[in-house]
């Protein structure tokens, strides 16, 4: 099953599409992620769940930019999931965005891998 969430208002637009392998969910995210589109971030990241702890692969290979709000969602999403006996890790994300997460740090809490395959099976 595959769903999908988008932001409204272009230019920022933000879009999310969810499907499930093996009972992990992963959420293919495309656009940039800036404070005008956190909450349809928030919002993806805790959609889609079966039962049972929260397992998410967040790929970012179609996410040009973002900001430190987008941060502060994957760190409170990982806290929400984490608290619940599951995780959260991160794919495929480009080289600008890369470099953010690993200038704040938010790549030694959350998990980032290259490729969706490699999240899925760690």
């Amino acid at each position: 099953m595959s769903t999908r969430t988008e932001d409204a208002d272009p230019p920022g637009q933000l879009v999310a599409e969810h499907r499930m392998v093996d009972g992990i969910c992963v959420v293919a995210l495309s656009g940039e992620i800036d404070l005008d589109v956190k909450s349809v971030l928030s919002e993806a990241l805790h959609a889609g769940h079966d039962a049972g702890p929260p397992r998410i692969v967040a790929d970012l290979s179609e996410v040009t930019f973002m900001d430190s709000s987008g941060i502060s969602v994957f760190i409170c999403a990982h806290q929400d999931v984490s608290g619940q006996g599951g995780w959260l890790r991160i794919a495929c994300a480009q080289k600008p965005v890369l470099r953010v997460l690993e200038m704040v740090g938010a790549d030694a809490v959350i998990p980032s891998h290259p490729t969706v395959q490699q999240a899925l099976a760690d």
